[in-house]
């Protein structure tokens, strides 16, 4: 049996953590080498082939790679200010990144890049993250920050183990993922062609007309907890994620609440946001909920998406931050096709949203079992000794 002898170690001691030579925006080319920011590396982690809108001239990279080093393929890149902690496992030998926005990972002899990547994507790393980042209005991580991270190391031979273990699972939630955003793109796709490219009969309604509207209301903080104590709750745009929110608060005494499967939408800077409803939830004034009055709930979602440039306009208006208000959501002109039309539309796609929720089910549980499955092996309670790499 191969018993796990795991090391607690900082993060600094096993790996380089820097960062980037400035690239200033005068520097930046409409081709040349690619230059990634902290959305390329999200689009790259969640396995999309990306196209960034942003390149630095060739002579430029050579003359920064003749001085100092650059990634190169098993580094690992980490989103560092905004949305923090999204790794990214270099498979490209040509690429330069922001500086601030990325931070660069080289793992020493003590560790095997893909152990580190996975570490990375487990409870442990994201909670460490969560509790060690700095700044209140824009959250960010350090280098130093980092160099101080508690990672439970085991010896080689069971890191590689545990990677031939691990990566199937995290290979299928990938899989899943690419899987809704493909069903999302023909969802899409489909709205576009069969409610207006094939449809020569709408009406202008106004939101209102074939949607419920209800305005979030925060609860007292007070009644917040994190120990699933009441309705989930959602403040604003910051618990969501690709498609659903992720649960973090629940509230005691919810104001407002969203029917499942409702369109979430944020209210507030930036306008226009839209998730979900996995679950019946509390909303909180950051939010507003979309839900349809005559079971076409497939056909308020892409409508909402398909309002994204009107929504846009919000951005920006107000004192501050933009904003929009009921009113402004209720009277938001709309297309709407004949009954038959949108009935057929939802015979097609609600399967399809359907699927994309099964399968965000499947990857929940999977994520949890990923973790409870690392701490095992790593901790010896699981025998690795006869896994054949």
């Amino acid at each position: 049996m191969l018993v796990a002898i795991c090391n607690i170690v900082k993060l600094g001691e096993i790996a380089s953590i820097t960062s980037s030579k400035r690239i200033f925006a005068k520097e930046y080319q409409t081709e040349g080498i690619p230059f990634y920011r902290g959305k390329e590396i999200i689009e790259k982690h969640n396995g999309n082939d990306v196209s960034t809108e942003l390149y630095i001239s060739r002579d430029r990279y050579e003359d920064i790679r003749a001085k100092f080093d650059v990634p190169k393929p098993k580094d690992i890149l980490l989103t560092s200010v905004g949305t923090l902690g999204v790794p990214w496992l270099v498979d490209e030998s040509e690429f330069y990144f922001k500086d601030g926005n990325l931070t660069w990972i080289r793992c020493n002899e003590k560790t095997i890049p893909e152990f580190l990547y996975l570490w990375f994507n487990s409870s442990e790393a994201q909670n460490q993250i969560k509790t060690m980042c700095i700044g209140s209005t824009q959250k960010a991580l350090t280098i130093e920050i980092l160099k101080k991270f508690d990672v439970t190391l085991p010896p080689l031979e069971m890191q590689k183990k545990i990677c031939a273990i691990i990566n199937p699972i995290s290979n299928k939630i990938k899989t899943n993922t690419m899987i809704n955003r493909n069903l999302s793109e023909q969802a899409e796709t489909l709205y576009r062609k069969m409610i207006f490219d094939d449809s020569g009969e709408h009406k202008e309604c106004v939101l209102s007309d074939i949607a419920n509207i209800v305005m979030g209301q925060s609860p007292k903080g007070d009644t917040y907890n994190e120990d699933g104590d009441g309705a989930v709750f959602y403040q604003g745009r910051a618990e969501f994620g690709e498609r659903f929110p992720t649960r973090r608060l629940f509230t005691t005494d919810p104001k407002r609440m969203a029917k499942e499967n409702s369109v979430l939408m944020s209210v507030r800077a930036p306008v226009g946001d839209i998730n979900v409803a996995y679950e019946e939830c509390c909303i909180g004034r950051g939010l507003c909920s979309v839900s349809s009055k005559d079971n076409h709930q497939s056909f308020i979602l892409y409508t909402m998406y398909s309002l994204k440039d009107k929504l846009d306009v919000y951005n920006g208006e107000g004192t501050v931050f933009g904003s929009i208000n009921k009113d402004s959501m209720n009277c938001m002109t709309i297309q709407v096709p004949n009954k038959e039309l949108m009935d057929k539309f939802e015979e097609i796609v609600r399967p399809m949203d359907a699927m994309i929720k099964a399968n965000y089910d499947e990857n929940c549980r999977l994520v949890a079992m990923r973790d409870r499955l690392l701490l095992k092996l790593m901790s010896g309670e699981l025998d690795v000794s006869e896994v054949d790499i």
